[in-house]
């Protein structure tokens, strides 16, 4: 079934879930794994960066962490991963990703938002819908990972 399959990772709640049905999937079915961590490039942070020299040197170190932290979650569930950290905004570079590694599943984290913060910053998984060329599974069950705390500010994919 899916012999490639890219993982979208960024510590949040969401995204553990993301991961956790992945990974799962991904054993089943003997694919090959693929785990991305992307650091946010927005205008909002390209702004700090101006203002603030390094903000964006800093964010790649705490995204280091998050992706590492995820590999080590694969590597408990038995698979291992090629591990990516990428910069740039969060469809496209999931999108362009995919296409690199030929992937044919991407599997991310939903993170409901009210209909003034989607209109406001859209929505990263309504977006990686026209840009994707595989399949997309968005991982809405976050039962198991309720407990655990988000590593990354909200309004981040």
């Amino acid at each position: 079934m899916y012999k490639r399959v890219l993982l979208a990772y960024d510590g949040s709640i969401e995204g553990r879930s993301a991961l956790r049905e992945g990974a799962l999937l991904a054993k089943h079915c003997e694919a090959r794994v693929f785990l991305l961590s992307i650091v946010a490039e927005t205008a909002g942070v390209r702004l700090a960066e101006s203002v603030y020299a390094g903000v964006i040197a800093k964010e790649g170190e705490v995204y280091q962490g998050i992706l590492d932290e995820g590999a080590e979650r694969l590597k408990q569930l038995g698979l291992s991963a090629v591990a990516a950290l990428e910069f740039g905004e969060p469809a496209p570079t999931i999108a362009g990703f995919a296409r690199r590694v030929e992937a044919d599943l991407v599997v991310v984290g939903h993170r409901h938002r009210g209909a003034l913060e989607r209109w406001w910053t859209g929505s990263t998984s309504a977006h990686l819908l026209d840009l994707v060329e595989c399949s997309l599974l968005i991982a809405k069950d976050t039962s198991a990972d309720q407990g655990l705390q988000a590593k990354t500010p909200v309004g981040r994919s």
